[in-house]
């Protein structure tokens, strides 16, 4: 079943910082911060919340599409997503413009610091949902803001569930914004920081929200996720990684396995066991597009911390 996921495709520069941002940033002195911080490590890798999430969703065998729009720089990157077996169908050259760019600074509390320029993400309003692509279910998740607004209508218009996941695209928008999206959406995924912020902007509880919804779905790291849908609340335990190496990209593999259970008809028990089961992968491996894994080993892992075998 194609999956069209809208989002960011970007370069994510990749910074360790052996340290702890709480030892260096004074409370009382947030209003004149200025630090530095000494990162030994700089990785450059392929991200961006749609590419991450389709990078997943095709491991696990389903027919993702990318829409986004990117620069004059995207060559390299799309000879890896092409190598990956990727739809690029619906990624939009912008001329004159870079592909998104994000800086981000690990300390080894796995906290991060983000800087993100959007470069040709702005222009992300340039693509249009397909109502006749064959296209099942789709994503409208962290993009150019007027490009979240006008791909969330055109699913709606076009009759395609799909999933809200605002990210760190949140802040963009206001209550009565948000509200919309959430009445369009067929379900919402954020995490714990962004639900509360959600909620706070919206003036609805989380249980409010997930009435609107098929399902509101709450990840919370390592202290696992909770999925309220018709009237239950499911709590999905995490998974323990075999490494904690790099977060960066772990709530992309987990919204990858929601996608790949909802196009199978799954259970939220088993999809959200799925879904946490590819963060946990994910963190184990540097990068956001560098894990792998089989049939055969998703099953046994599956096994292994579940006790029992994924759905057929």
């Amino acid at each position: 079943m194609p999956a069209l996921i809208c989002g960011s495709l970007a370069y994510d520069n990749i910074m360790v910082f052996r340290g702890r941002f709480r030892e260096h940033i004074l409370p009382d002195q947030i209003h004149i911060l200025n630090v530095s911080f000494l990162v030994p490590e700089l990785r450059r890798e392929h991200g961006g919340c749609a590419g991450n999430v389709a990078y997943n969703l095709r491991l696990l065998g389903g027919e993702p599409r990318i829409m986004a729009t990117v620069g004059t720089d995207f060559v390299p990157y799309r000879e890896w997503l092409g190598a990956q077996g990727l739809d690029l169908r619906h990624v939009t050259e912008v001329p004159g413009t870079l592909t998104a760019q994000a800086y981000i600074t690990t300390d080894l509390d796995d906290n991060q610091i983000t800087a993100f320029h959007p470069g040709a993400m702005d222009e992300a309003h340039r693509n249009r949902i397909p109502a006749d692509g064959g296209i099942r279910i789709g994503m409208v998740s962290p993009d150019g803001r007027r490009g979240m607004v006008e791909h969330a209508a055109q699913f709606r218009a076009a009759g395609i569930p799909f999933i809200f996941d605002p990210g760190q695209g949140l802040p963009m928008f206001n209550g009565e914004e948000l509200r919309h999206f959430i009445d369009q959406a067929t379900w919402v995924a954020v995490n714990d920081y962004e639900g509360r912020l959600l909620s706070e902007r919206t003036g609805l509880t989380p249980d409010e929200i997930a009435g609107r919804v098929e399902a509101l779905i709450i990840t919370r790291g390592g202290e696992g996720s909770t999925i309220l849908a018709g009237g239950r609340r499911i709590d999905i335990p995490s998974v323990r990684p075999a490494a904690v190496l790099d977060p960066t990209g772990c709530g992309d593999a987990y919204r990858a396995g929601l996608l790949h259970g909802l196009t199978r008809g799954w259970a939220w028990e088993d999809t959200g066991r799925l879904a946490a089961l590819l963060g946990s992968l994910k963190i184990a491996s540097r990068g956001t597009q560098n894990h792998r894994f089989t049939s055969a080993s998703l099953q046994a892992d599956f096994r292994a911390a579940f006790g029992h075998a994924l759905p057929a």
